[in-house]
């Protein structure tokens, strides 16, 4: 589909001029980002770890920090409950770890996302209990989980939530310590960490409170960061302030690793010794953690993370690799079958692919999966997407994506009657239903999604940092330009636009010449699996080319390059 191309406005001298010790493009980057005052620019581009806010200005920090070391000291066995996904495995990995080190007598549970679902469970509880847990402490989990924690309570457990999603209404909310910056009337300011963040503003609490010299605190909490860093990228959550930091630092740390297993994980993801980025933990580490909870049970990630035997961490990696092309082959197959549902829809405002298990008893499609799915057929047709399979319990259980003119969330809150349960936030959600209700349900979004998107042209956006003279790009450029990394949510990688430049040469690359790249005005431009997109182009042809600047590292040599991200034949050439 033809992506519309939206430039920022070009920034004013007066803004260059205040702030002449920095590149204009860098300016202009910053300027898009609504950094401007000379602070702000100053923490953006020096991510300062003692700029971290104190944990304990959570409003139970202190409290919940109290609890934990009264269990210690009583040797009370203590569980920490987390979730499924990177962020949930990672903010679990952490803080066993910690509390470990302070001789607390942990245990992890992990819920299986097939047979338990998302959040606490009373089935976990109860076998908790019988393994005699005193104090349950949630990660990523456990705000919406008001009538578990006084079953907990009711079996003689303490409870201590630490989470980083929306809480209910009041009335819902548990009743215990609970650690999250969007509780009301929380004192923490910063309000986008992710679960692992949450985890680690709980960990160092504990930390600062023991008797442990400086220097040993300070490694602890240094051990953490390459883990941290992963879960933060993985849970899409966005990268300033805090997360920034967190980010900066863990990456850092992420690419000096001892930990064995995450050693043995970054081997396989053939990246040929060169520095890990947020693309690689968020296309290439963080979906084999994911394919472990996505394709079987998220304690083969967690086992991972925390082991320190080689060859176990060898055979664990390797398994989570060969779940991940299961995981790829999976959702390539929902996606062609979602596709085919989708062609009958062009008319509707939201797709809605459902398993055809009316069809075939047996089939369903795997709902660790039917979210990125949604997310490929979302991205595909710019349209709100939900994909809806049968659990094994015979209920419907639906995951969705949607695109920023459309809340998602807000949407299902509006089909509350027909669902038995939903959660998640504007671009995804998830939620649960009775076969009977479906047809209803689809009925009723299907209203909600024409009515509100009726004036919006349902086309993907190219949000264009600013256009550069393709002259312009060389070493020192894109080092300014990597100033402002680590790119992620809130703080996207810079796309750039040059008009009007000229096509010295083709060249198709790989097995199938499925690759192409064009010399331009010295440059090399590449394009991945688009070489029948670009098929029709030829040498002496003027394009308007959009991309990502780069360096190009191979067998010791770097050159400047772009990758091609969009490309039209120029007006007037």
């Amino acid at each position: 589909m033809p992506k519309i191309w939206e430039i920022f406005p070009k920034i004013q001298s007066n803004f260059i001029n205040k702030h002449p010790e920095y590149n204009r493009v860098v300016l202009q980057l910053l300027f898009n980002r609504n950094i401007i005052e000379k602070k702000e620019i100053k923490e953006f581009l020096n991510p300062d770890y003692h700029n971290l806010l104190d944990p304990f200005l959570f409003n139970d920090m202190d409290k919940s920090v109290n609890l934990i070391i009264q269990h210690i000291k009583k040797h009370n066995k203590i569980a920490v409950y987390g979730d499924y996904d990177a962020d949930g495995v990672t903010a679990s990995a952490v803080l066993v770890k910690i509390l470990t080190i302070l001789k607390a007598d942990t245990e992890v549970y992990l819920p299986d996302r097939k047979t338990e679902g998302y959040g606490l469970n009373k089935k976990a509880i109860k076998e908790l209990a019988q393994k005699n847990i005193k104090l349950i402490i949630t990660v990523d989990a456990g705000i919406c989980n008001k009538t578990e924690v006084e079953y907990a309570k009711s079996l003689d457990i303490d409870v201590i939530i630490t989470d980083h999603h929306i809480p209910p209404k009041q009335e819902k909310l548990p009743k215990c310590l609970t650690i999250n910056a969007h509780n009301k009337n929380e004192k923490y300011s910063f309000k986008f960490l992710a679960g692992v963040g949450v985890a680690f503003k709980l960990a160092k609490a504990i930390i600062n409170k023991s008797t442990l010299t400086d220097e040993i605190k300070q490694k602890l909490e240094n051990s953490m960061l390459d883990l941290i860093a992963i879960g933060t990228i993985a849970d899409c959550v966005s990268l300033l302030g805090e997360n920034r930091i967190l980010v900066k630092h863990g990456l850092k740390k992420l690419n000096k690793t001892k930990k064995t297993g995450l050693t043995e994980l970054i081997k396989l993801i053939q990246n040929n010794n060169k520095t890990l980025d947020t693309w690689n933990v968020g296309f290439q580490i963080a979906p084999r953690l994911n394919a472990a909870g996505r394709m079987d049970h998220a304690n083969t990630a967690f086992e991972l993370l925390i082991t320190k035997n080689q060859e176990e961490a060898a055979f664990l990696a390797n398994r989570l690799n060969d779940k991940n092309i299961d995981r790829q082959k999976i959702t390539e197959q929902i996606v062609r079958e979602i596709e085919k549902q989708a062609d009958v829809q062009k008319d509707n405002k939201i797709i809605i692919g459902v398993c055809p298990f009316e069809e075939q008893e047996s089939k369903t499609w795997n709902e660790g999966v039917i979210g990125l799915a949604a997310g490929r057929i979302c991205d595909r047709y710019y349209k709100p997407t939900l994909i809806i399979t049968k659990d094994e319990n015979n209920n419907l259980k639906g995951s969705g994506r949607s695109i920023e003119e459309f809340d998602i969330r807000e949407a299902l809150e509006q089909c509350n009657d027909f669902l038995s349960n939903y959660g998640g936030h504007p671009g995804a959600c998830g939620f649960s239903l009775l076969p009977e209700n479906l047809e209803k349900f689809s009925l009723q979004i299907k209203k909600l999604a024409k009515k509100r998107l009726a004036k919006i042209n349902l086309q993907p956006k190219l949000k264009i940092e600013c256009e550069l003279n393709i002259n312009e790009i060389n070493e020192d450029l894109i080092n300014q330009i990597n100033k402002c990394a680590p790119f992620g949510q809130n703080n996207p990688r810079p796309i750039f636009i040059s008009k009007k430049v000229c096509i010295s040469k083709i060249v198709n690359m790989g097995v199938n010449g499925n690759h192409i790249k064009f010399r331009i005005n010295g440059l090399w431009a590449l394009a991945f699996g688009e070489a029948e997109k670009w098929k029709d182009l030829q040498i002496g042809n003027y394009v308007d080319v959009v991309y990502y600047a780069e360096m190009n590292e191979f067998n010791g040599t770097r050159e400047s390059q772009i990758r091609v991200i969009d490309m039209r034949n120029a007006h007037n050439a």
